[in-house]
């Protein structure tokens, strides 16, 4: 039985992009994603993978590096993750591979609800979000289905302040907020349960 401190206690959303590029069409949407996030719920954004070392097994033991260690603290102590990824050369771009690489060691997502948001407007990058599929499967990773959406995001929708005002955009994104924020309840819930 949860006690109503447990209750009371906002879930935790991590937000990750894939990109480091200014400008991101994925940043802009993770951006709606905190502007939409639920009540009692908050978001934050991830911005520390560039600074992450090359992953190497190695190097997977204490004492971490200390941006490896603040990320999987951070996804620690999170209650679920919404990422989005841009498409390259047919994949994931290295640089995101390399986050998610260091998450598998650690245990970072394990259980752990996961959405994400598709911003692309080409078909290729149906294949990169199959290969995102297959490293959160084994990063242990649940994948929440309603969480993770396709919402076409062109460049000129983005103004220039960097924000997304079309309606459409954000109401897409405020749902796979909302359907992301209930599997996060709801884990929370379980893992109370189960203590």
């Amino acid at each position: 039985m949860t006690t109503p401190a447990a209750d009371a206690r906002p879930l935790s959303l991590v937000l990750i992009g894939g990109s480091l590029r200014a400008g991101s069409v994925n940043s802009a949407a993770l951006a709606v994603a905190a502007e939409t996030c639920p009540a009692g719920a908050r978001a934050f954004i991830y911005a520390r993978m560039g600074d992450l070392p090359h992953f190497n097994p190695d190097d997977d033991r204490d004492p971490l590096p200390e941006t490896v260690a603040e990320m999987r603290a951070l996804l620690a102590a999170a209650d679920a993750v919404l990422l989005s990824t841009p498409e390259y050369a047919g994949s994931l771009p290295g640089s995101f591979k390399n986050l998610l690489d260091w998450t598998i060691g650690g245990g970072s997502l394990d259980r752990l609800p996961v959405g994400w948001l598709n911003p692309s407007t080409h078909d290729g990058a149906r294949d990169t979000y199959a290969a995102l599929r297959i490293v959160l499967d084994r990063a242990g990773a649940n994948v929440v289905a309603e969480a993770c959406v396709d919402v076409p995001i062109r460049r000129d929708a983005i103004g220039p302040d960097g924000r997304i005002d079309a309606p459409d955009i954000r109401a897409a994104i405020a749902t796979a907020m909302v359907e992301l924020s209930n599997a996060a309840r709801i884990r929370r819930e379980t893992m109370a349960a189960e203590s």
